[in-house]
């Protein structure tokens, strides 16, 4: 089964530099990346110019002008040129480790999408990650609890795999495209994120709804397949009050479908 990781980024090229790396030490294979790029300036592009040369993946850099946050449109632009059968959502400031596409994987199922969580690095500690590209896919067990131990990280049992634990879960509550994973058929079945989603703010959990409200089953698992989250400055949260509004609407109404979706940028049959 081909995999299709899908990269939100904007004007943060030393984050993603790490993400991509990240990727690239993956026990897995057959996979692909998409960097979905929500109007970065020229230093993102060379980044990944930089680097796709050294990549074992195949990797597709997705740009839109800027013209504010449309993460949604970012992303439904990428999955359009997706060829993966699954889909993986990530953020340009989360690092994957070693086996976070081979766990993907196997928690992959039919009727199902999965929710993973994260683990969020102090600023201090994000800072000198980004500074020295430290590769923290490779860290062990006691180095991670030293990081607890110093504040850097803010949980550690996700880290530790002590259970391999993930279970249902019937609402959008604590789900995020920072680590999300669906079939790419699930996702052209709703018509993929709603960019009538304006700013930030509950653009995924519409999306994690509208999967719900097509009768899909969410995973949801705390320990299985973490992401270590980079320190990054609050958006802007002008829009949250109406987005939260829109979103009440799709969880009163049951409606499954965007209304401006991926479609737009799919190839006429």
């Amino acid at each position: 089964m081909k995999i299709s990781v899908i990269i939100t980024t904007y004007n943060r090229p030393d984050a993603l530099r790490l993400v991509l790396r990240g990727l690239a030490a993956q026990s897995a294979e057959n996979f692909e990346v998409l960097v979905a790029d929500d109007g970065s300036t020229g230093e993102t592009a060379a980044a990944i110019g930089t680097l796709r040369a050294r990549l074992p993946y195949g990797l597709t850099h997705v740009w839109q002008a800027d013209d504010g946050f449309r993460a949604p449109m970012a992303r439904n632009r990428a999955v359009a040129v997706a060829r993966g059968a699954y889909l993986i959502f990530l953020d340009g400031d989360c690092l994957p480790l070693v086996d976070f596409i081979a766990m993907h994987r196997r928690l992959a199922a039919s009727g199902w999408f999965v929710s993973g969580n994260r683990v969020l690095l102090s600023r201090p500690f994000s800072e000198e990650v980004v500074e020295k590209q430290l590769e923290l896919w490779r860290w062990g067990a006691g180095q991670w609890t030293r990081a607890r131990l110093g504040g850097k990280i803010n949980r550690l049992t996700p880290l530790l795999r002590l259970v391999d634990w993930s279970r249902p879960r019937q609402d959008w509550i604590g789900a995020k495209t920072c680590n999300l994973a669906a079939w790419r058929s699930d996702f052209l079945s709703i018509n993929g994120f709603d960019e009538d989603f304006v700013g930030w703010g509950f653009e995924d959990s519409d999306f994690v709804q509208r999967l719900l409200n097509a009768r899909l089953r969410r995973r949801m698992t705390r320990w299985a397949v973490p992401v270590l989250h980079l320190w990054h400055p609050a958006q802007d949260r002008s829009r949250e009050k109406a987005n939260f509004a829109r979103l009440e609407h799709t969880i009163a109404s049951g409606a499954t479908r965007a209304g401006r979706g991926v479609d737009q940028y799919l190839a006429s049959p």
